[in-house]
């Protein structure tokens, strides 16, 4: 082929190839967290974190202990996977070693991190105040978030939810966003790593595009650097998954964020309602949610935007048999998100805490083995039965370092099993090559 040919290629997919670039650039090496927990602005306090953690723990050992719980969430999945478990005595000791270590690992994390993204909550979770009421509130919480950083169980991520850019809410929302990101710089020093803010019930490309501009004047108020605060955008209308004009607008408006939106967060509740459904089957599991998250991760794909299901509001509480429903219930959601690559949804109880970590932390287990072993071959190039590809192998390590950060695993483990440093599982995750 001429280069003249080559030279008229080149010029036909510059755009395509600027496109990929800005577009799409891949995964971001960023943690993603388990869950985002939201507590009510006026509630938030330094320790809240060791409170919900505390509260977790002793409300499991007050209904059967956390190897019980284990022991069911385990027989679930394995249940769900097809197989039967049956009466005999290696494998209820099988189940038993197994429920015993979860159970272990789960309790540490409760004691450690059990809250990984705090969002304190100045929207639904807050309602409307006068301005008064609410300006304290906001300087209160920001305070609180800041010193907890250096609490014993700090989360590692932590910011709020204000009020969202539609007319009535706007101003107060803004207001709110302005002096929350001032009291923190103010008690913090400067803008903490770990901030996230939740733009809610975005509707259109333009709310985002004012966000932006929002984020931009602040930036120049407190002389940050550009692009230096960034936010997740909360998918709780129809109208950002079907437009007026036939468009799919999530996709537009994550772009139009100029590489502020780091997440997109689906809301259950607020999506059901404004589809019609009706209230006792408003759920993270019905068609018309699967419907939106589907689109929702279409539109992230390749960009390196996170993205989070949304909450149960049933919750373990009540007579013993509710509560274990519940927390059957809630542990089946949070594996069916993943089995689907969500990787994050939404806690609002402390007694959510216990199956959110049980269910993750069972998720990344059960297939840690098979997927150290693949990956090893795959880097040394050992005969095996699987033939796995560059993009299998960074899914791979994406799903091991997913449950290193979040407790599952421990370093030890994971080198161990694989044979790789922790460097090196992070180039794969980055490229899909050791070299």
């Amino acid at each position: 082929m001429d280069q003249s040919t080559l030279a008229d290629i080149d010029a036909l997919l510059s755009d395509t190839d600027e496109l990929l670039t800005t577009s799409y650039p891949g995964d971001r090496d960023v943690r993603q967290p388990v869950h985002t927990v939201y507590v009510p602005g006026d509630q938030s306090t330094p320790d809240v974190t060791r409170e919900w953690g505390q509260q977790a723990f002793d409300f499991v050992e007050a209904n059967g202990g956390m190897v019980q719980l284990a022991e069911r969430v385990i027989i679930a999945t394995r249940k769900e996977a097809g197989s039967q478990v049956s009466q005999t005595i290696p494998n209820l000791h099988q189940v038993a070693r197994e429920a015993e270590m979860l159970a272990e690992a789960v309790a540490r994390k409760l004691s450690t991190e059990p809250i990984e993204d705090l969002r304190i909550d100045f929207e639904d979770g807050f309602g409307n105040r006068d301005d008064e009421t609410e300006d304290d509130c906001v300087r209160k919480a920001a305070r609180n978030a800041v010193a907890g950083l250096s609490g014993d169980a700090a989360p590692a991520f932590f910011g709020i939810r204000f009020k969202c850019m539609e007319a009535d809410t706007r101003a107060r929302g803004l207001r709110t966003l302005d002096l929350f990101i001032s009291e923190v710089i103010a008690a913090h020093g400067s803008l903490p790593k770990q901030l996230v803010l939740t733009l809610p019930k975005v509707s259109t490309v333009d709310q985002v595009r004012a966000m932006v501009l929002a984020c931009k004047s602040l930036e120049a108020e407190h002389g940050l650097p550009a692009g230096a605060i960034t936010f997740e955008v909360q998918v709780e209308t129809p109208q950002l998954i079907l437009g007026a004009d036939g468009s799919v607008p999530v996709a537009p408006a994550l772009h139009a964020g100029e590489g502020r939106v780091t997440s997109l967060h689906y809301g259950t509740y607020d999506y059901s309602a404004s589809m019609g459904v009706a209230a006792a089957y408003q759920a993270m599991d019905h068609p018309v949610a699967d419907f939106a998250k589907n689109q929702m991760l279409l539109a992230v794909a390749g960009t390196g935007v996170h993205m989070s299901d949304g909450s149960t509001n049933i919750l373990p509480l009540g007579e013993p048999e509710d509560v274990q429903r519940a927390w059957a219930l809630h542990s089946g959601l949070v594996r069916r998100h993943l089995k689907r690559g969500i990787y994050q949804g939404w806690d609002m109880h402390p007694h959510h805490l216990p199956t959110r970590f049980l269910a993750t932390f069972r998720f990344y287990r059960e297939g840690a083995e098979a997927a150290a072993t693949r990956l090893r071959n795959y880097v040394f190039k050992e005969d095996s039965a699987v033939l796995d590809e560059p993009a299998t192998a960074k899914a791979m390590a994406r799903y091991l370092r997913r449950g290193l950060s979040c407790g599952a695993h421990t370093e030890e483990f994971v080198v161990d099993r694989t044979k790789l440093s922790i460097e090196t599982l992070a180039q794969i995750a980055r490229t899909g090559s050791a070299e």
